[in-house]
């Protein structure tokens, strides 16, 4: 990863495909592993704050994962500087919050109750709101985020 704000070497980690499956398949992996963190971290969160203080927090997390492993293994070719990629994967990622949020209080406070769901609401909400911004995230972070001119 080039730490001077220029662009990492393409070559150096993703490797380049025409019609962008592998660069997506890539970051599911990625944002898979980044889920992970954000959802364990929630756990540990929530022994010491309130769900959705801890969810805020989680996201904190996963994002900073979810940043160091896109630039690396997903959009290595990006050709925006340091500071607009970080600038602009926090801008798509809190609209990320907002769809996470939204999904997990509906399904915990709402949604999973009403259907009988009674142990494991709040996790189980919450990885269902995890997975909800993957497409709007990935359009985000390829044309925006790390964009390649």
């Amino acid at each position: 990863m080039a730490v001077s704000g220029e662009p990492a070497n393409p070559s150096a980690v993703a490797p380049r495909d025409g019609d962008g499956r592998w660069q997506f398949l890539r970051f599911v992996a990625v944002s898979a592993v980044a889920a992970g963190l954000n959802f364990g971290s929630r756990i540990l969160f929530d022994l010491f704050t309130t769900y959705i203080v801890a969810i805020s927090l989680a996201f904190c997390v996963g994002l900073s994962s979810a940043f160091v492993l896109n630039r690396l293994f997903v959009f290595a070719g990006s050709t925006n500087p340091l500071h607009r990629q970080a600038t602009y994967f926090v801008v798509v990622n809190l609209f990320g919050l907002v769809q996470t949020l939204a999904i997990s209080l509906l399904l915990a406070r709402w949604l999973l109750p009403q259907i009988g769901i009674t142990v494991y609401v709040e996790e189980i909400a919450h990885a269902v709101g995890i997975g909800v911004p993957i497409l709007t995230s990935f359009l985000g972070h390829k044309y925006l985020s790390f964009k390649v001119d």
